[in-house]
């Protein structure tokens, strides 16, 4: 069977390196990987290859810098090219990325099979492009990952039980990644030594999402509430460039620790020893519940419902007060027991399965 796997984001690169690996144990399986270019900053792709043993795309389309139009037309153009060439008996694409609908819209033309892993998130939010495309993709797609019972529960609602389609709940591929890597990250990574964090308080945060960096009163709202923040601990921000763009655009200075965007293991290395994250991204929202961190989500809503309505995860937007007084609350809170939301790390196991 011959699989053309389409990846172009930071996070898309971590849930390819597990499947992948899973994939690798049936010889009848052969993987061609299909890079868009999506984030072409070496730290934000070409070090994930190199240190989490993904192997090196078969295609890179160096596709970014461009409007979400032109970028995904210019993606399902490209994709399109490598399809009609490789002939796949099926396609896989990972979340809600251009790279995901681009990579879905291609092949579904041509009458190739697409699988979704991370199917049936919503976050409710029709503003962000992110939930447009992954509507779209499982719309389309023939087989259906879900990561948690949530997911299955948002298709059933949408009526996919009567459209031509399979809907399996087999786990997220995140935990596995978090489970295999960590062992790893404590002797790959350096950041904390070198950011003279051992042994310190410190907060992990990132901020990236255009409904925060594109509105300049939410992103001064958030800007502000870290300054604050950061007269208690430090705060470590590994910045997005573009974020850092609209900073000087908008006159911001940010009082935390500024780092370029960091590979895995030093991003796990800072998760497994803050002591709280504050995030807009959808990934490290679970990753900070697969360690035991308490995490203030950065949006008006989530795609892991869970995780807030078990008292894991609280929304606060980009209300200063609520960002500051929700941080005081959880230093005196203790991490409730963890559930079984995520599938155990078994779930690209099952989905090479399958």
């Amino acid at each position: 069977m011959k699989i053309i796997t389409v990846i172009g984001a930071r996070p898309q690169f971590v849930k390819a390196a597990v499947v992948s690996r899973a994939f690798r144990a049936y010889p009848s399986i052969e993987e061609k990987i299909v890079h868009t270019g999506q984030h072409f900053d070496a730290n934000m792709s070409d070090i994930f290859f190199e240190e989490m043993d993904i192997p090196r795309p078969h295609f890179n389309l160096e596709i970014n810098s461009l409007s979400h139009g032109a970028m995904t037309g210019r993606m399902l153009e490209r994709i399109e090219e490598v399809l009609l060439a490789e002939k796949p008996d099926a396609l896989l694409v990972y979340g809600d990325t251009n790279s995901t609908l681009a990579g879905a819209l291609a092949a579904r033309k041509l009458h190739i099979p697409v699988m979704h892993v991370e199917a049936g998130l919503r976050s409710h939010n029709n503003a962000m492009p992110e939930e447009t495309n992954r509507i779209l993709t499982d719309r389309i797609s023939k087989v259906l990952f879900c990561p948690t019972e949530t997911a299955v529960k948002n298709l059933r609602l949408e009526g996919f039980e009567h459209f031509d389609c399979t809907i399996l709940q087999l786990g997220d591929v995140m935990e596995d990644a978090a489970i295999y890597y960590a062992p790893r990250s404590t002797k790959r990574s350096n950041i904390l030594k070198t950011l003279r964090l051992e042994g310190h308080d410190f907060a992990l945060c990132t901020l990236h999402r255009a409904e925060n960096t594109d509105d300049p009163a939410r992103f001064r709202a958030i800007v502000e509430a870290l300054n604050e923040t950061a007269t208690r601990m430090p705060v470590v921000l590994p910045l997005h460039p573009r974020t850092q763009k609209l900073l000087e655009k908008n006159g911001l200075q940010l009082n935390a620790i500024v780092v370029p965007p960091l590979g895995y293991f030093d991003m796990l290395s800072l998760l497994q020893h803050c002591c709280v994250v504050m995030t807009d991204s959808g990934g490290l929202q679970k990753e900070a519940y697969f360690f035991g961190k308490f995490c203030l989500t950065l949006r008006d809503d989530t795609e892991w419902t869970e995780l807030v309505e078990e008292g894991f995860n609280f929304l606060v937007g980009a209300d200063k007060n609520l960002i500051l007084n929700t941080l005081e609350g959880v230093f005196s809170k203790k991490f409730p027991e963890k559930k079984d939301f995520f599938g155990g790390g078994k779930a690209s196991a099952r989905i090479a399965r399958v």
